[in-house]
């Protein structure tokens, strides 16, 4: 297990579920599973958010607003699908208005499959993303102090 400077807050988002992922991520955070024992904490705000934990397939109701969400999350961040909906689109994936789970949207770091998807595979879910969010923060920070922005290297000099 990584150990992060902050307590990471996510952000969860119900593209389209029909709860059945939502209420085991409220169960995560009972006395009974604790996943704030990790440090975590459920915002309500994506400008607090490190990781968005997303639920339900994604349709043409609910796109423009997980994109909103995620692009007002600050880097870095992770995602997490969590159930079979947001992994693949499930079993609304043939619909007509379905697009697919969330990754046909926006990148996806960690999933968690089932349905519903247990507490104890949503919680190693986000456990996993801590380490992921932890990489990135270190890659962030070495890109600021070599000056490597996007795959460039700044003026004066620096490697790729």
């Amino acid at each position: 297990m990584t150990y992060l400077s902050k307590s990471p807050w996510l952000l969860h988002y119900n593209a389209s579920s029909c709860n059945g992922c939502d209420i085991e991520i409220l169960a995560c955070l009972t006395p009974m599973y604790d996943v704030e024992r990790f440090g975590i904490v459920n915002t309500g705000n994506p400008k607090h958010a490190d990781i968005l934990v997303v639920t339900g397939s994604i349709n043409e109701e609910n796109r423009d607003v997980l994109k909103n969400l995620y692009e007002q999350i600050p880097n870095p961040k992770v995602v997490v699908a969590v159930g079979i909906c947001a992994t693949s689109g499930g079993v609304f994936r043939e619909c007509y208005n379905v697009l697919g789970g969330t990754d046909k949207l926006i990148p996806v770091d960690v999933y968690v499959p089932g349905c519903a998807a247990r507490p104890e595979s949503i919680i190693d879910g986000i456990v996993k993303s801590l380490g992921i969010l932890e990489e990135k923060r270190k890659n962030m920070l070495f890109r600021t102090t070599t000056g490597i922005d996007s795959g460039r290297v700044a003026e004066g000099g620096g490697h790729q």
